[in-house]
């Protein structure tokens, strides 16, 4: 049912979506769309959830695999990461982190952006020792916000992403980091 959603909110949009649309296409019941889900809110937030940890796994994944020796290297990591879930996973270029649905998808108490400054905050924490954890979930709160913004204006711009606000928008926050910690 996720992997139709994430196909529909593709297609239609959020407001497009309904439970109807993705019993159709996910060939099942109504009554088993109900089973598992409230609403479509609830199905989005799902679908939102697990893109969160398919970043969160791929971006692991690159950082064990590369040899990453400053944290600002990490977060570039996790911006190409971030445009290349832009331009491959079903449903993300539309949901991103949740904020088009509410920008408390993710958690009742914090918005979509701080989850994810949290979770990369940890991630940069555990590998690289970063004794200022405060101060580096505020940096990382500046530059997402920037990056985020960024990155939607570039796929604004071009489906696959302008590659020149992309460059941009990697220098910019790259520079930033570098300066801040």
């Amino acid at each position: 049912m996720l992997d139709a959603c994430a196909e529909l909110v593709d297609e239609v949009g959020y407001d497009g979506l309904t439970t109807t649309l993705l019993a159709e296409r996910a060939g099942v019941a109504i009554g088993s769309v109900y089973q598992f889900f409230p609403d479509k809110r609830a199905i989005v937030q799902a679908l939102t959830l697990r893109s969160l940890e398919g970043y969160l796994e791929r971006l692991g994944a690159r950082l064990a695999e590369e040899d990453i020796t400053h944290w600002w290297d990490a977060v570039d990591a996790a911006i190409d990461e971030y445009i290349d879930m832009h331009r491959t996973v079903p449903g993300f270029r539309t949901l991103h982190f949740g904020d088009v649905v509410d920008i408390h998808l993710l958690d009742d108490e914090r918005d979509n952006n701080d989850v994810i400054v949290s979770q990369l905050s940890a991630l940069l924490i555990g590998r690289f020792g970063i004794v200022d954890a405060e101060r580096l979930q505020f940096v990382l709160a500046i530059a997402v916000e920037a990056a985020d913004a960024l990155i939607k204006m570039a796929f604004r711009r071009s489906p696959d992403g302008d590659a020149v606000v992309l460059g941009e928008a990697k220098a910019l926050i790259k520079d930033y980091l570098h300066h801040r910690l």
